[in-house]
């Protein structure tokens, strides 16, 4: 009896994370019908542990009676990304010490991009991009790298969700580019931002492979000091912080 009861919590906690998932996945809110079609789950099944996460403060029920991430979510996030942070550190310290160039790591937050770590570069010219900050995936070397990884189907949800802005002459705006710059990345391993995000910066990244949550890893640095005859030393560089940040984060 014991272990049925030990084995039917450890089903529930399972459930409560797929369905917090789920939520992040479908743009943080979703109806009940909707998560429970996503996860093949029976309605009474889902609500039970929705209504669990609710109570928790991790989910919340909106007036049109749809449920989405709650503000738990918020505090536990802050605690993980600061943790997350300090186990990249060595990663990222040891990418800028090699390149000379800010080093950042970044991960999937729903349909958005998330910086959760930095080290900045030596020089007094450098780029600076705050951890915590949000941007859309198709205007960033790591926002790219990481729509690389995933299925063209997914890419597409969250595209066109979010659309396509433009935030310089360079930025990537139509669909069908996007895709092909997306299969440009995954045959040689790499993204490029171009200014893309902001006028006279280049970035290098590339996706962190085998991880949960999609996560990829750049250097960044003004387009006159960061060449694109430098991609061969910076690529490799970033090969080994990848390879780095997986045993860390596997």
């Amino acid at each position: 009896m014991e272990h049925q009861e030990g084995q039917q919590s450890i089903t529930s906690v399972v459930r409560a994370f797929r369905i917090l998932e789920t939520l992040a996945r479908l743009g943080g809110e979703a109806s009940l019908s909707r998560v429970a079609t996503e996860l093949d789950m029976p309605v009474p099944t889902a609500f039970r542990v929705m209504r669990t996460l609710v109570a928790a403060g991790y989910a919340r029920q909106l007036p049109s009676k749809s449920y989405g991430l709650g503000p738990g979510l918020i505090r536990l996030g802050e605690d993980a990304s600061q943790l997350l942070g300090s186990w990249a550190r060595p990663a990222l310290e040891a990418l800028e010490q090699r390149l000379c160039e800010t080093s950042n790591l970044a991960m999937l937050d729903g349909d958005m991009i998330v910086y959760v770590a930095q080290v900045p570069s030596r020089h007094q010219m450098r780029i600076f991009t705050e951890v915590g900050r949000r941007v859309y995936p198709h205007s960033t070397g790591v926002g790219k790298a990481i729509l690389a990884a995933l299925p063209d189907d997914r890419v597409l949800d969250i595209i066109r969700r979010t659309g396509l802005p433009a935030y310089t002459p360079t930025t990537v705006t139509t669909e069908s580019a996007l895709f092909e710059e997306l299969a440009l990345i995954r045959s040689r391993g790499y993204a490029v931002d171009e200014g893309e995000q902001e006028p006279g910066v280049r970035c290098f990244a590339r996706a962190v492979e085998r991880v949960r949550t999609p996560t990829a890893i750049s250097v960044s640095g003004p387009a006159a000091r960061v060449l694109p005859s430098d991609s061969a030393r910076f690529v490799a560089a970033l090969e080994s912080a990848a390879a780095q940040l997986r045993e860390v984060l596997t």
